[in-house]
């Protein structure tokens, strides 16, 4: 049975995945035959499709003149078929030193960061690309290779996001669906003449080592392999869709995101199945960084590092780290983000009695009798006042620091305390000191120093309230 016209497989494969909005839709369009092919068929399907298109061209600066070429080609090509366009120009090898990524992933990157750019000045949140069924094929067998699990076995998507800086981008391949072959002979067939990149010739990229010496040799030794990876991408698909739904229903209990940190509650953690565990560990890092294809080798590692004692830390792609405590597992840039406390600076004196506003914290002092006194939260805390005196101040800890736990008979180090405490050592320089004269008096949200404690002989109570601002 014959195909359908390729306009109208693109036409269903676009409506069944929803690729479309209301909003104008940026066009990627490099010069060469699979972004020309793209850019004519979505302007014969406008009208059905309710599209307004704008070309967005980026020249990476990486073949000379020929690139100067392109970015030309490409603004005349827009304006031969009246459509706007922005042709932009990126340094991409400064961009590949500073990173420290390969040219193919540097090259991504900025060409992703220069599409969310021009789709924002044009008040569009999606970008169509030209990747066919053949860079699909590659793309798979890419990350097979640098071991992506079974994410990276999915290949590309129809619809994927793309988050640059803060920035959502939704990518859309319209021609996913659509070989490499049917590109050219589309833009043979309507006399478009795109352009040719002779790069794509060279062996120095893996792509193209996959494209032009791998493929050949596994379709050796079998000749449909092409339809057994597209196979094994469905059934990736399907089991990653399951997974990914059982995660959602599992994050709100097991993780909890604060700033650039994200904490997953240890003993929930563990009783999961791997391929879970996984899952939700990409989930976060993805969160974290907008990192899409981290290696498997780094899931793992985290895998084995999980029964490690706490303070152990693994550095991650991204600038991310991945540290143990005591009941939960961090992952973030900044781990003390999750710490219950503000971040609290220098030493302040407090009023008393009275109220003492601080950066994030309120401090409220009474002075009262031993009858008034009631169970005192984390954040509330009473004195023998004659002991503590009234010259108390607040800071965070220091080195040395001692103090006496309440019920025993010797002071303790203050980071040996903690630690017994099994305070995640992120969290520490939070937690607000409260001194008196002589010694600490209290560790908020923990203890108070055994010889500041109301006892029978007590006469006048200080009550100390704490309150987060």
């Amino acid at each position: 049975m014959p195909q359908a016209p390729l306009e109208q497989r693109v036409l269903r494969f676009t409506q069944e995945h929803q690729m479309v909005t209301n909003q104008p839709l940026v066009v990627a369009v490099s010069g060469g035959p699979d972004s020309v092919c793209l850019l004519h068929i979505l302007i014969k399907l406008r009208e059905e499709l309710n599209l307004k298109l704008h070309v967005a061209h980026l020249n990476h600066q990486l073949r000379g003149a020929e690139s100067e070429a392109d970015a030309r080609y490409v603004s005349g090509l827009s304006r031969r078929l009246n459509i706007p366009a922005t042709i932009g120009k990126r340094a991409v090898k400064a961009y590949q030193a500073q990173q420290h990524l390969s040219q193919e992933e540097a090259a991504r990157e900025v060409r992703y960061a220069f599409l969310a750019q021009v789709a924002g000045s044009i008040g569009a949140a999606r970008a169509a690309v030209g990747h066919t069924t053949d860079d699909h094929i590659e793309t798979i067998l890419m990350h097979l290779i640098r071991g992506s699990g079974t994410r990276g076995l999915r290949g590309l998507q129809p619809c994927s996001r793309w988050q640059p800086s803060g920035n959502s981008l939704t990518i859309i391949r319209p021609l996913l669906e659509v070989s490499r072959q049917e590109t050219a002979d589309y833009c043979h067939r309507h006399r478009l003449t795109p352009r040719i990149d002779a790069s794509n010739l060279s062996l120095l990229p893996l792509r193209n080592r996959i494209r032009l010496q791998l493929l050949p040799l596994l379709r050796s030794y079998n000749p449909r392999v092409a339809e057994a990876l597209l196979r094994t991408a469905r059934i990736a698909a399907d089991d990653l869709t399951f997974i990914d739904e059982e995660s959602i229903r599992l994050w709100d209990e097991i993780a909890q995101k604060q700033e650039n940190a994200i904490s997953l509650d240890k003993e929930k953690f563990l009783e999961l199945p791997p391929a879970l565990k996984r899952h939700l560990l990409r989930t976060a890092i993805e969160n974290l960084s907008g990192l899409k294809d981290i290696e498997t080798r780094h899931i793992e590692e985290i895998l084995d590092a999980l029964a490690k004692p706490a303070g152990k830390r693994l550095d991650l792609p991204g600038g991310l780290n991945f540290s143990i405590d005591y009941d939960s597992y961090l992952i973030g840039t900044d781990l003390a983000a999750l710490a219950p406390f503000p971040v609290l600076k220098g030493e302040s004196r407090l009023k008393i009695p009275g109220e003492t506003l601080l950066p994030s914290w309120r401090v409220e002092a009474t002075i009262t009798t031993p009858e008034s006194i009631k169970d005192a939260g984390d954040y509330e805390a009473y004195f023998d006042l004659d002991k503590s005196g009234n010259r108390i101040t607040v800071r965070s800890r220091q080195t040395g620091d001692r103090f006496q736990p309440l019920g025993m008979s010797q002071p303790k180090k203050l980071n040996k305390f903690m630690i017994d405490a099994k305070i995640p050592r992120a969290w520490r320089q939070r937690i607000p000191i409260v001194c008196s004269s002589e010694h600490i008096i209290w560790v908020i949200g923990q203890r108070i120093d055994d010889r500041a404690k109301v006892t029978e002989k007590t006469k006048r109570v200080l009550c100390l309230t704490m309150v987060k601002q």
